[in-house]
């Protein structure tokens, strides 16, 4: 999928105030080293991996995964269109918190079938960043 400055951002829910691309998750995507382009919530970073999922980021998702559970590489599937993203409930994970909790569905097609895959995320904070670290 190519993004431009206009595009919606493909976290944003479909019922949710449209945010393009570069106001949304492109300073994430583009700035991860840089703190003042860091994630201030645990759903916030939630968002930009399920954007970086739609982009192909493989990187960035690989540098948001907290090292005590990250797989040595990644594999993205070219076939897998993602068509949407809804957070159903968010725990903790506040720009103060350490810890959080994200429960989201992500819907995809691939091919001429649909699906959805809903998780229960947890987060953590360390030096500033957040993680995912893993499916609860």
């Amino acid at each position: 999928m190519q993004n431009s400055k206009e595009t919606s951002c493909p976290c944003r829910e479909l019922d949710a105030t449209q945010r393009s691309y570069a106001q949304c998750c492109q300073a994430f995507h583009d700035g991860r080293g840089n703190l003042m382009t860091l994630p201030d919530t645990a759903e916030e970073l939630m968002r930009s991996r399920y954007s970086a999922f739609v982009l192909g980021l493989r990187r960035y998702l690989l540098d948001t995964w907290h090292e005590t559970s990250r797989p040595n590489d990644l594999e993205l599937d070219s076939q897998m269109r993602w068509l949407g993203l809804e957070i159903h409930a968010t725990r903790a994970g506040g720009a103060t918190a350490t810890r959080g909790v994200v429960e989201f569905e992500a819907h995809y097609s691939i091919g001429q079938n649909r699906g959805s895959q809903r998780e229960v995320s947890s987060f953590v904070r360390e030096n500033g960043a957040w993680f995912y670290v893993d499916a609860l």
